[in-house]
């Protein structure tokens, strides 16, 4: 079934109007590093843990046009994006086929960023916008009925106009192949966002940020600055800061964890973002020490990382947002008496349009004082939500009125908390 925007322009639905919640994994080395049966065994894992969408690379990143995928073959005959391989495709065909069957959909980066804006990385630049119109028809024609969300860009700054032209070819060319079946965003560089590039082209249909791989990211501050932007669309973080990833690329200032990536999920959701991308550092590249050295220091292979807490949690948080009513929620700090001074402490609210709920999140625990004077006299009954085993803890039934004090089970790194308000 196919995917849109909604009415509201804030969440991506069904054709039917079910809503879909967009929980990514990035997965960038997909179809280029791993055998059939390997990425097999990566995708069962991720639809076990509630993950919707994965995202991946056709012409990868590390010397993905040269150096052949895990059965001799690359994805371009003379590096000619209109010359495709069919022997490569065809594994890729394969892989987006068993993801299907997964219920998975394809967040399909035709190619990183490169191949059209080298600036680093291996490239080579090989794109113009008649090649990348071609080569998007032709991507969009072979995955036409397939469960796809294309993102165009890949890591790299648009910084001409010539870069600017090749990615708005690319997007007919996928559109016209596709006969406009799938949606389309763009993948920033780092600490930036599609707003910069694309505020208003009617080609892409949601944004999308890039926080980047540090621990003092106030990624939520990111989130509502997309949301704020004009003309409306929906907007998402589609890589935050991995998991066992080196903070700010220094090992020696210790590795995300798994309390990292749920303060950004968290705080992306209840900050006006329709979807969330999770990411772990060994599987975005399928380190495996017995066919690539690692990069930017991994320090565990693919197999082990996919286990890491950190992915296994992001159902908890799906099962949060699904469990109440998805397309009427907004961002609402009014219901908070005092945030923190602090950004990186910062308590996150979000509630139903129609005050059929309120979530607060507290990446500390601790303390906080909900003003709850917006919201109409009415009981709410109050829980304590756990973000790391999605256990519920009930706290009885509170009216609506005022100021009320909530303090978390626990406080501290690693302690957060979601306080959950239902209206009775």
């Amino acid at each position: 079934m196919k995917l849109k925007v909604s009415d509201n322009r804030r969440f991506l639905i069904y054709e039917d109007g079910t809503p879909f919640f967009y929980l990514g994994d990035t997965a960038w080395e997909l179809f280029h590093r791993l055998t059939f049966e390997e990425a097999k065994h990566y995708l069962h894992d991720r639809a076990v843990k509630g993950f919707t969408v994965i995202q991946a690379v056709v012409l990868a990143e590390f010397d993905g046009l040269n150096e052949p995928n895990r059965y001799g073959h690359t994805p371009l005959h003379g590096n000619d994006p209109t010359q495709p391989n069919e022997a490569y495709f065809a594994h890729v065909d394969r892989v987006v086929q068993y993801a299907e069957s997964l219920g998975l959909t394809i967040g399909m980066l035709p190619t990183w960023g490169d191949k059209w804006n080298k600036k680093w990385g291996v490239g080579p630049e090989i794109f113009t916008p008649e090649n990348a119109r071609v080569y998007g028809e032709f991507l969009g024609k072979r995955y036409q009925n397939a469960p796809i969300i294309w993102i165009l860009g890949g890591d790299r700054p648009v910084e001409t106009e010539a870069h600017r032209a090749i990615l708005r070819a690319m997007a007919e060319g996928l559109s016209r192949g596709d006969a406009g079946a799938h949606l389309r965003t763009f993948h920033p560089p780092g600490t930036h966002s599609s707003t910069e590039y694309f505020p208003d082209e009617p080609w892409l249909d949601f944004h999308m940020y890039q926080t980047g791989h540090s621990r003092d990211r106030a990624t939520w501050q990111l989130i509502a600055q997309d949301y704020a932007h004009q003309p409306t669309k929906p907007c998402m973080d589609g890589e935050p800061g991995y998991e066992d990833h080196p903070i700010d690329f220094n090992p020696q200032k210790g590795y995300l964890d798994s309390n990292d990536v749920r303060r950004f999920a968290y705080w992306d959701l209840f900050s006006g973002a329709f979807g969330h991308t999770y990411g772990c550092h060994a599987i975005w590249q399928f380190y495996d020490p017995t066919q690539h050295p690692p990069i930017s220091w991994a320090r565990t292979t693919w197999q082990e990382a996919m286990h890491l807490p950190g992915a296994g949690q992001m159902r908890h948080l799906r099962k949060l947002i699904e469990s109440r009513p998805f397309l009427s929620r907004v961002p609402d700090q009014n219901l908070l008496a005092a945030d923190s001074d602090d950004p990186l402490r910062h308590i996150a609210v979000t509630r139903d349009r129609e005050n059929r709920y309120a979530l607060f999140y507290l990446p500390y625990g601790g303390r906080l004082v909900a003003n709850l004077r917006p919201l109409p006299e009415e009981r709410f009954l109050a829980q304590w939500f756990d973000p790391r085993t999605g256990i519920y803890y009930p706290l009885g039934e509170h009216i609506a009125r005022g100021e009320i004090e909530f303090v978390a089970p626990s406080v501290g790194r690693g302690e957060d908390w979601v306080l959950v308000l239902d209206k009775v």
